[in-house]
């Protein structure tokens, strides 16, 4: 099981007991604003999208988005992990964070963990997709050594997003 530490943030793998904290993140204004909609409405919901999306992930993977927690309390602020998407050549990096938690540097914080961890898997190559009025999350990119390189259409989705990408070297580690 993965567990990700930083000074203020413990990262590990979601479970059924994360459907609260799923429910409130993924009906975030800013969630289906910047991510879209994922029409979870109850705690069923939550579980769903738990066990076919992040919990498969890791079985089928190794890796996906991980609980994103503050380390002295263990209360959970948000997600931060990495994304097999079949439509990407490359592993997508993505994050989002409960209001309360945003402009802490609690994303800069755990992404920065989070590509530690892609080098430690051998990834030659982490890429983010953004929506093109996402200054906040382009920014963090920007600090974290992606650079946007094109805009992306994912196969059943119409809406256009600028994908951001970092190499992150064989020999890295």
């Amino acid at each position: 099981m993965t567990r990700l530490s930083t000074e203020r943030l413990v990262l590990t793998e979601l479970d059924d007991d994360d459907a609260p904290f799923i429910l409130e993140l993924l009906n975030d204004p800013e969630w289906i604003r910047y991510i879209g909609d994922r029409k979870l409405r109850t705690l069923d919901d939550a579980r769903t999208y738990l066990r076919n999306g992040p919990i498969a992930m890791y079985a089928r993977e190794g890796f996906g988005l991980y609980r994103t927690a503050l380390a002295h309390d263990d209360t959970p602020i948000g997600l931060c992990g990495l994304i097999r998407r079949p439509a990407l050549d490359d592993v997508d990096i993505g994050f989002a964070f409960l209001p309360a938690y945003r402009g802490c540097g609690y994303a800069l914080e755990s992404a920065a963990a989070v590509l530690d961890h892609a080098q430690a898997l051998g990834l030659p190559r982490v890429v983010a997709l953004v929506s093109p009025d996402n200054d906040r999350s382009a920014a963090l990119l920007a600090r974290l050594g992606f650079a946007r390189e094109r805009s992306i259409r994912l196969p059943d989705d119409d809406a256009t997003l600028d994908l951001f990408a970092r190499d992150l070297g064989r020999d890295a580690r």
